[in-house]
């Protein structure tokens, strides 16, 4: 190779390559399509406790009670009135009955509330018009027992934890596809078993492992997606990856409509990654992966792969390119295992560790502290879900936006910030005749919140390099979950104050929003491919970007060839 060939090469950037072979096409196109799939089920399985663990209409079960036989001769009525005290609106209450038959009451309309009460004795009957089974009538989890059926979801997002550390590791070991077929097994395996549970200890241990396996799918489908992607259209691939979750927020309320026992109803939303599976052999592995962990060879069968399959021409000298690209990126830590240790490491590495955790964590928070706290429309509960979930889309595609418009920094800045102002005012906004203006600024602020959670997920993407990449979604991931476990505790502290958990929940909202201005701006950069990329200050040639984009001539007619200083921080 030339002196000339050889300094090329050194000035290239995966990124040339990438543009090579197309950064956009039809291969791209269909890893988004093959990984679609497994994206629905995410929210089939992370929202389906508003489902399984639903508490129906119930009261005591008194076709024990005897009465000394003289209940024998009353209708079911009369048995009601003379053993069940009544709530002010006039339904039976739901954890009690009378230590014993009040017959009086057959002959007046005393709601008995000062007689002596004792607990259900003999069980429930529960309300089937709406739910054939749930967790709550399956094992009878209501009145002293009802925080159970919560429980199960604070069990679920443990397992979503814990995974989201172990895959995060996994994955920047052994590589994202390998790692996404394990967790496709985990998920249906232990999916499909837990609704076989005949216990609530044993469905409880069964959810944890669920959401373990479930946790991979969530991360390494965004990371492999974007890997693949250009620098510019990474917002467009990762806003058309969360697009699915929608899709399978909007699923999930027609699955539990049509499906109203629980366990038919988590074997209908695992079903699909069976199918995930067999498509699972056509996703590629990352070729940015591959050449960070020296495994060059490998990388240029996937882009060799992408060119034909994008009907681009082979590159000259591909195998040498690929080559000297792998040496440059790990000749100093060829034979290193990255671990979350690295992303406290260095000092940078630390500070971007640091206020990454801090966004996630007030990202996830706000956006499930007003899910959870959102006022419905009056309408059964799949409709109100069905409509929560499609107001999404434009969350959404607003999002795709602004991030190509003003940059990621500004765009994850300005939806949490405004998130918190809706919030804000509508703690001061009257609730009399103004409650439909109420219900806008409460949906504008969840939209907001949506919008943040999306930038959020393509931002953290992009800002850490590809040797720790996985393993910092997965830090952020983990952090995200403690998050979600905290917004509905956030929300019981309404029993201390009224306005105090959205007092709580805007200031979160704002603080982030103004953490995230700290950040490194990844509009239209190069993805960082080691450590060193982010401790670094790096000197780039504005030659490079014409390199990159040199078959692009509306953007080569804007490219000069200065040197410009970037820097992470």
């Amino acid at each position: 190779m030339s002196k000339g060939a050889a300094s090329s090469i050194v000035k290239m950037k995966f990124e040339t390559l990438l543009d090579e072979v197309d950064g956009f096409g039809p291969f791209q196109i269909l890893i988004l399509i093959l990984l679609c799939t497994p994206r629905i089920v995410l929210p089939c399985h992370f929202l389906l406790n508003i489902f399984i663990a639903a508490v129906p209409p119930h009261r005591c079960d008194i076709s024990t009670l005897d009465g000394g036989g003289l209940l024998q001769n009353l209708s079911l009525e009369q048995r009601l009135t003379v053993s069940l005290p009544v709530q002010d609106n006039g339904i039976p209450k739901s954890c009690e009955v009378f230590a014993e038959p009040q017959f009086q009451l057959l002959s007046n309309s005393s709601s008995g509330a000062h007689l002596p009460t004792v607990h259900c004795r003999s069980g429930w009957v529960y309300d089937n018009s709406t739910f054939t089974s749930t967790l709550a009538t399956e094992w009878d989890l209501v009145c002293d027992r009802k925080s159970l059926s919560k429980t199960t979801a604070t069990i679920f997002f443990a397992g979503v934890m814990a995974g989201a550390i172990a895959f995060g590791y996994l994955c920047d070991k052994y590589g994202r596809k390998n790692t996404l077929l394990a967790s496709y097994i985990l998920s249906i395996v232990f999916g499909f078993c837990s609704a076989f549970a005949n216990s609530y200890i044993l469905f409880t241990v069964l959810r944890f492992c669920t959401g373990f396996g479930l946790a991979g799918i969530s991360l390494i489908s965004v990371v492999l997606s974007i890997e693949w992607s250009d620098v510019g259209h990474r917002a467009l691939i990762g806003v058309m990856g969360s697009l699915a979750w929608c899709v399978g927020n909007m699923f999930l309320a027609g699955f539990a409509f049509l499906v109203t026992d629980w366990r038919m109803l988590i074997m209908t939303v695992t079903c699909p990654l069976g199918f995930a599976v067999l498509t699972w052999w056509w996703i590629p592995e990352s070729a940015r992966w591959l050449l960070a962990n020296s495994r060059a060879k490998e990388a240029q069968t996937y882009l060799n792969k992408c060119a034909t399959f994008n009907k681009k021409p082979l590159i000259s000298n591909f195998s040498g390119s690929l080559q000297m690209l792998s040496n440059m990126k790990i000749k100093d830590n060829q034979e290193k295992n990255y671990s979350f240790i690295d992303l406290v490491k260095t000092p940078k590495m630390r500070q971007l560790t640091l206020l990454t955790g801090i966004i996630w964590y007030r990202v996830a928070t706000t956006y499930y502290g007003i899910s959870l706290n959102i006022t419905g429309f009056g309408l059964n509960m799949y409709l109100t879900h069905f409509i929560y979930a499609a107001i999404e889309f434009p969350a959404k595609l607003m999002a795709y936006f602004f991030l190509n418009k003003i940059g990621r920094r500004k765009c994850q800045a300005g939806t949490l910030l405004l998130t918190g102002t809706c919030i804000f005012i509508n703690i001061f906004m009257p609730k009399g005749y103004l409650w439909h203006v109420r219900s806008v600024i409460a949906t504008l602020g969840k939209g907001l919140s949506e919008a943040a959670f999306t930038t959020v997920f393509l931002y953290t993407t992009e800002i850490y390099p590809t040797v720790v990449r996985q393993n910092g979604v997965g830090y952020t991931s983990f952090v995200g979950r403690l998050g979600v476990a905290v917004a509905p505790l956030i929300l019981l502290l309404e029993d201390v104050w009224t306005l105090l958990p959205q007092i709580i929940l805007s200031s979160v909202a704002i603080f982030s929003g103004l953490v995230s201005l700290l950040l490194p701006e990844t509009l239209n950069v190069r993805l960082p491919e080691t450590i060193d990329d982010i401790e670094k200050s790096r000197l780039v040639l504005i030659q490079e970007r014409h390199l990159l984009w040199r078959h692009d001539p509306h953007r080569q007619k804007n490219v000069s060839f200065t040197y410009i200083q970037t820097t992470f921080f």
